[in-house]
């Protein structure tokens, strides 16, 4: 990886200094797509520690952006899970301090609501404890502690919730340790979370199922779950250690049938 690395960075000093051409600019995005790869099974840190080093081995201004913003965008969207945690790295230590600039002040705020929006949830740390309310009044702090748990943000005007909330029982049905699912309503439609409360059902005694919901937003649990959309799945250990983030429902299966094998296991020990 070092040689890719030399390699990127001789390839960056040999742009033009004002105005890259397209072909090497071009080129270099192969060589930074490459680069990402060969970092793809490497820890947050690593990544985090690379990026940094290699935006600050490019002297010019105009490839150092180019190189921050691939990284960035690459980060952003990127299909690994946990991955997201090297773009809000880079924004808090290069855009938002403006040692590197955005392409413009949208995508700036943009940027800034991405990190925002996603800090609070990020793979290993403590999934945050919101007071949410009850169906029949009162309120509970969830997630809690001493069981494995999966939060579920939806609204039943969502397509995609719908079609989800139809599939999960099937997924945890397959569960054999013991969790609970927080089905957290993101609406304001008490009849309609009435009629889904109904018609949700889940025949595991392994898994709790507990609905609430915040129609007020007091617990501020969109900024700090990420709701920006539904649906949301989360999964936390025990501790409330977020073990998925951000999970669809094959991602869920997987999680679960790991932790199912984990616990037959550590149960014959």
């Amino acid at each position: 990886m070092k040689l890719l690395l030399s390699i990127l960075i001789s390839l960056a000093a040999a742009l033009p200094g004002h105005q890259p051409d397209s072909l090497m600019l071009a080129k270099l995005d192969t060589m930074l797509v490459h680069y990402t790869a060969a970092l793809e099974y490497e820890s947050v840190e690593v990544k985090n520690g690379e990026c940094d080093f290699l935006i600050s081995s490019v002297s010019d201004s105009l490839l150092t952006q180019h190189i921050a913003l691939w990284l960035f965008d690459h980060y952003k969207e990127s299909p690994v899970m946990g991955a997201e945690a090297v773009a809000i790295h880079l924004w808090d230590n290069w855009f938002q301090p403006r040692k590197i600039q955005m392409r413009s002040e949208y995508e700036r705020f943009d940027a800034e609501v991405f990190a925002n929006f996603n800090r609070n949830t990020l793979l290993g740390m403590k999934a945050p404890q919101v007071t949410m309310l009850k169906p029949c009044g009162g309120s509970m702090v969830i997630p809690q502690e001493g069981r494995y748990s999966i939060l579920f943000f939806y609204d039943t005007a969502c397509a995609k919730c719908r079609m989800e909330s139809e599939l999960l029982p099937g997924v945890l049905k397959e569960i054999t340790f013991p969790a609970t699912f927080y089905a957290v309503y993101c609406g304001q439609d008490r009849k309609a979370w009435n009629t889904f409360r109904c018609q949700f059902r889940v025949r595991n005694p392994k898994v709790k199922v507990v609905h609430v919901w915040d129609p007020e937003i007091k617990s501020n649990y969109l900024l700090l779950y990420g709701v920006i959309s539904t649906p949301r799945l989360y999964f936390a250990d025990t501790d409330g250690e977020i073990l998925g983030r951000r999970l669809e429902i094959e991602s869920l299966a997987e999680i679960i049938h790991y932790i199912c094998d984990y616990y037959g296991q550590a149960q014959k020990q």
